[in-house]
């Protein structure tokens, strides 16, 4: 299997492991199969190079992935693998092709396969069924694949993942986080952000039960349904003002804390940024519960920065891993972000799209200038 990372956003450096391709090499290979990534993001290489990668071996699959913005990246990629590689399956996950799936499918016709939604559960039943050299891509749902005809068939809905704690640890390993990834390692909202050196990124949940409007969430966060259009065909509709639907899941403190421990003795990270949506509508929906949790965690496993402990100004010498995550205005309270600080947490990144209570009301943010 063939993993390839296409170029996300051409005008800034790469500074994000692909949590989602990582979490899935994981999983390819803890089943066994043979996993190889080629990470174009990170590489920025030429098409050459491109080919020489997808000549480097017999490829059963070649896999892609990500946001609308990888477009014109995957586009390219996939021309050249169906060149190159005419008997492997190609196959395109992410919110590229969940977001409009038949559309995706008719722009790209060397893709094969599409992932519509997560993954998890879906790439190791399409692994199966090739490697018993089968095509009954209909008994595998949450996918969109062509027939023998050419036509394009939606399959049932596939359920999420009820269990997070099920899945491995993304295989970092498969990606060049030395050469490329730690040296883009500083944010620019805290100190501490600004002079890590050695970051890494994790989901510790999918989902948020916040509905401002202008957000697409992709089915992770259960806003995704099938139904037909006029010519009875299946197509995937996403939730809409008046109808919202929402399925909240996150990791446990315990996976998260093993999670971040591991990454600090095999890497020795010294921040961890969390990608989830919003860190605090998880917290709000377990009762104020879990971002304690986490921090008391944190703690107990000597994962709380020096600086912290020591009340100390931050410095070069600082031991201990900082984090970051994002936040809600209305979700914080003293007590929470004070339990936070004394954990580690460096800063909270908060949407201010607008101060105008007319457009923040009418994009469904939630707030008010006040809160």
């Amino acid at each position: 299997i063939l993993f390839i990372n296409p170029v996300v956003r051409e005008e800034d450096l790469p500074r994000h492991v692909p949590y989602g391709i990582a979490l899935l090499a994981s999983i390819a290979m803890n089943q066994g199969h043979q996993v190889q990534v080629f990470d174009q993001n990170a590489w920025r290489t030429d098409p050459e190079t491109i080919d020489e990668v997808l000549k480097a071996d017999s490829w059963d699959v070649i896999g892609l992935g990500g946001i609308t913005t990888a477009y014109n990246s995957i586009k390219s990629i996939v021309k050249q693998a169906k060149v190159i590689c005419p008997e492997s399956t190609i196959i395109l996950g992410g919110g590229v092709l969940t977001s409009i799936p038949r559309e995706i499918m008719g722009f790209l016709p060397e893709v094969k396969i599409g992932v519509i939604g997560e993954a998890f559960n879906t790439l190791p039943e399409i692994l199966k069924m090739i490697d018993v050299k089968e095509n009954n891509w209909s008994a595998i749902d949450g996918i969109i694949f062509r027939d023998k005809e050419n036509k394009l068939i939606v399959t049932k809905q596939r359920e999420l993942v009820e269990n997070l704690d099920s899945l491995p640890f993304p295989a970092w390993e498969l990606f060049p986080l030395e050469e490329i990834y730690f040296k883009n390692s500083q944010l620019i909202f805290s100190e501490e952000g600004m002079t890590t050196k050695r970051r890494l990124d994790i989901n510790a949940s999918f989902g948020c039960s916040l509905i401002c409007r202008y957000c697409y969430h992709l089915g992770l966060a259960g806003d995704m349904s099938y139904s037909s259009d006029k010519n009875g065909k299946e197509k995937v509709v996403f939730d809409e003002p008046g109808s919202y639907t929402r399925t909240n899941r996150f990791h446990s403190p315990e996976y998260i804390v093993k999670m971040v421990k591991f990454l600090r003795e095999k890497y020795n990270v010294d921040f961890i940024s969390f990608l989830d949506e919003n860190l605090m509508t998880m917290d709000q929906y377990s009762g104020r519960t879990w971002i304690k949790e986490i921090c008391r965690l944190w703690v107990e496993n000597g994962l709380q920065p020096t600086c912290i402990r020591d009340k100390i100004p931050h410095d070069e010498t600082c031991s201990g891993v900082h984090w970051a995550g994002t936040s809600h205005a209305t979700l914080c309270n003293q007590e929470v972000l004070k339990t936070m600080r004394n954990a580690g947490c460096s800063h909270l990144i908060y949407g201010y799209e607008s101060f105008s209570p007319e457009v923040m009301k009418s994009i469904g943010k939630g707030a008010t200038p006040e809160t």
